[in-house]
Order: structure tokens, then sequence, then C-alpha cells
């Protein structure tokens, strides 16, 4: 079985339904971080401060198969396709340990949906 992981980085007032919409979309579980950000633009300042733009981080490791309609499902409700809302990517994963206690539960989704 391949993995992949998502990396969303979104503004915080869309986490709750990015969350939702991944998780309608296949994925099984997510971390949350918050985070600061500047992106393509200058950063702003304050009285010589610089100021960056909270972001949030979501993360999924989700089954290989399944990146394609998580990523739509997250570009879709992040509104990733309006400049300045985030982005969204995944990477391949080599390896990965812990799964034990959701590995049947993947099994028998991979069985149902794509066998």
């Amino acid at each position: 079985m391949k993995f992949k992981v998502i990396m969303a980085l979104i503004k915080p007032e869309y986490s709750q339904k990015v969350l939702e919409a991944a998780r309608k979309a296949g994925a099984t579980g997510d971390v949350s971080l918050t985070g600061r950000g500047s992106g393509s633009k200058e950063s702003k300042s304050f009285f010589g401060l610089s100021i960056m733009d909270q972001t949030e981080v979501l993360m999924f490791l989700v089954e290989e198969h399944t990146t394609e309609s998580i990523l739509t499902a997250i570009k879709n409700e992040g509104k990733l396709n309006e400049p300045g809302h985030g982005i969204a990517f995944s990477l391949s994963v080599e390896k990965v340990v812990g799964l034990e206690s959701q590995l049947e539960q993947i099994k028998e989704r991979v069985k149902n949906n794509y066998l």
C-alpha cells in the first residue's frame, strides 16, 4: 500500500470546512498546526515590526489513490483558486509505521471502493 502526505496551508477561517471536505473525500485523520507566513506579497509592517498573516497548516497521511479527490476538495473549500488563500500539495511517503490500528479499516475501504 502506498501513501502520500497532503499539506494544506490555508486561512484559519476555512480550516473546519476544509477538514470536513477532506474527510468526505477520503482522509481518515489530520494534524493541524498554526503558523505564520507571508506568501509572495511583501510583508506588512506596523511601527517597523513585520506582520505576517496567520496560517493554518493541515497535514493528512492518505492512501495514494485518494490524493487527487482530497486535493480537489481542499482547493474548493479553501478557495485556493483565489489569490492569497493558500496552497496545498502532496509528497510521496517512503515508509509508514504506526498505522496498525487503522490498517484493517484502510484495507476494507480499498477492497470495497477499488476492487
